[in-house]
């Protein structure tokens, strides 16, 4: 219950809706118990008025007798009814107070885990994984939402009917109560046991389903590599074989469940025999009457479900109570990022690096080591090296992903720790290496970067990125929906597309992440040419690897293992003759090569 506690302040804000529903269940079971004692003076009655009947047998009278006879039990009837239709309403009134209680909270829980989600950096993604991450915040919410409504409202069900049904009981014969209510702990015992074992299964089955799932998903995922291959049979053989694991832990399940109901309504049939035989004595005894036996079955029939809900409770309790655990240990997880500033920024584009060192805080990998370099307002500056260099950890630090290990990032003469983020992102245009695509419609997706971009300048970024004329073919134009992660797209339209929602929002400031890796050369004139004239004035940082791409650059920054080995304009790195006219030459080489065959 002390992980649960966490969600105390939502019983507090809704507790308009709690307190009212507890009385509900109240009221309910107050009606729901009257009947028994109604039931109890109709049998009574009738034993009683059989004898006066056939005392009047061949009497006028008799006729009388029949008539209030049947209008007495016309209206015990009637009475019974009117307390089940009572009972009835203020049970729907308990399921839409406490039950629509636990929707709301379930709403405000997963808002509270998705907005903290939003708050954290890139480490924490790094770390956990999609599937964990929704899971709290679907899964794990449910089960604690069946706590806050469900197990909530039938726990104090229970126990407010079994204290006015043993109240009614001891009011009538206390020894006859007690031999009553002998079987429903050992009841309550085994319900709770069978309930746990339930709940076991039921998570193996989840956790096969889950394995069987991801199985398919990814083998249709990679359905061209499977066919390319010719391995639909070993495919198939896999899928029969998840899928018998999971056929075999749901009968697991079965032959539970099939055992348990059995058992209830043995020990349940136990109780009522109980009933029956020891009253019978009592009646016959003279201290209780048949009337009372009836009554004590209502009751003992009336406490069977919320005795067989214990068990049930006391699992969606636990469950809720472990869910809750995992929810309020990610909770508790601090943003490394955060920032001081609250005012607004207008960025001019002045980017300096001072001194600055980075290890990855997931793997413990040094990616940058003593860095320095300046970007001036306007000035385009481009960075080359090899696979694993710091390259893109650069563009990661700039978007202040991460916080640098050591060293000092200023942007405008201000530490970049101390700026407003949201303000400072929002005038950069960010095309990261890995392009992510929405499934949504092409021109949704570029309008992305500027939420009030309208159509015209959709289609001037989509111009900007040598893109227009590929998407005015498609027969939906800018409508057209490009599927999941742009599955539709090819490798350069996806990059082109990314360089679009880059430039749609007119930024102060570029970054381009190896973006154009994926584009033919022809076309990568064509985006740099249109983005030489979107540059000017502005501060620009492309990473790439083909020199080509960089020649015309105002600086070159030359990476090599977490370091700059060299810096210039392209005509003094060649001069220099180092690593940069090596790579340089290299490059050369293979586009002659290319271009003989």
């Amino acid at each position: 219950m002390k992980e649960l506690a966490y969600l105390n302040k939502f019983f507090y804000k809704y507790r308009w809706r709690l307190v009212p529903g507890i009385l509900f269940v109240i009221i309910s079971n107050i009606f729901g118990v009257l009947p028994a004692r109604v039931i109890q003076i109709a049998f009574d009655l009738v034993s009683e008025n059989i004898d006066t009947y056939r005392l009047f047998n061949g009497f006028n009278r008799q006729g009388l007798v029949y008539e209030a006879f049947t209008s007495s039990l016309m209206l015990f009837g009637a009475l019974v009814l009117a307390l089940a239709l009572l009972r009835g309403l203020f049970l729907f009134f308990m399921r839409q107070t406490i039950i629509l209680m636990s929707r709301h909270i379930e709403f405000d829980l997963k808002d509270e885990i998705y907005r903290h989600y939003q708050k954290l950096s890139m480490a924490f993604f790094r770390k956990n994984n999609t599937g964990d991450l929704m899971n709290r915040a679907t899964e794990d919410v449910n089960r604690v939402r069946m706590y806050l409504g469900p197990a909530i409202m039938y726990a104090i069900n229970t126990l407010v009917l079994f204290m006015l049904s043993i109240t009614f009981m001891l009011n009538v014969d206390p020894w006859l109560t007690f031999y009553c209510i002998l079987p429903l702990p050992i009841l309550a015992l085994c319900i709770y046991y069978v309930h746990n074992l339930i709940n076991h299964r039921s998570e193996r089955i989840q956790e096969q389903l889950s394995k069987l799932s991801g199985f398919v998903q990814e083998n249709f995922s990679g359905i061209r590599v499977i066919k390319a291959y010719g391995r639909e049979k070993e495919i198939r053989k896999k899928f029969a074989l998840e899928s018998e694991g999971y056929k075999q832990t749901s009968l697991a399940l079965v032959q539970v469940q099939a055992i348990f109901y059995p058992a209830i309504l043995f020990l349940v049939g136990i109780s009522t025999l109980i009933t029956v035989y020891l009253g019978g004595i009592q009646v016959m005894n003279g201290k209780i009457t048949a009337g009372n036996i009836a009554e004590f079955i209502i009751y003992v029939n009336l406490l069977t479900f919320p005795v067989m809900s214990l068990g049930w409770v006391t699992s969606l309790i636990q469950r809720a109570a472990a869910s809750q655990k995992r929810i309020n240990e990610f909770l508790r997880t601090k943003p490394d990022i955060t920032w001081e500033g609250k005012e607004p920024l207008d960025l001019k584009g002045n980017l300096v690096f001072r001194n600055v060192s980075f290890v990855y805080p997931d793997t413990g990998i040094r990616a940058l080591d003593d860095v320095s370099f300046e970007v001036e307002p306007g000035e385009f500056v481009a960075i080359i090296g090899r696979t694993g260099s710091g390259k893109s950890t650069i563009a990661n630090l700039l978007m202040r992903m991460y916080d640098a290990t050591d060293g000092a990032i200023i942007v405008d003469n201000k530490p970049l720790q101390s700026i407003d983020l949201r303000s400072y992102r929002d005038q950069i245009g960010f095309v990261p290496q890995e392009v992510f695509l929405f499934s949504d419609t092409i021109a949704n997706n570029i309008a992305f970067g500027e939420a009030e971009a309208n159509m015209v300048k959709v289609e001037q970024a989509a111009k900007d990125s040598a893109l227009y004329n590929n998407i005015i073919e498609f027969p939906n134009g800018f409508q057209t929906l490009i599927g999941e992660r742009g599955i539709t797209l090819s490798g350069g339209q996806k990059q082109r597309l990314s360089i679009a929602r880059a430039l749609v929002k007119n930024p102060q400031v570029l970054v381009f992440d190896d973006c154009l890796s994926a584009i033919d050369t022809r076309t990568e004139e064509e985006i740099l040419t249109n983005l030489g004239k979107k540059m000017q004035g502005r501060s620009t940082i492309l990473i790439a690897h083909r020199v080509s791409t960089i020649k015309n650059a105002d600086k070159i920054l030359v990476l090599d293992d977490g370091k700059i080995i060299e810096q210039g304009n392209h005509a003094d790195l060649i001069e220099a003759k180092g690593a940069y006219m090596k790579l340089y030459e290299k490059q050369l080489l293979e586009e002659q090569q290319a271009d003989l065959i």
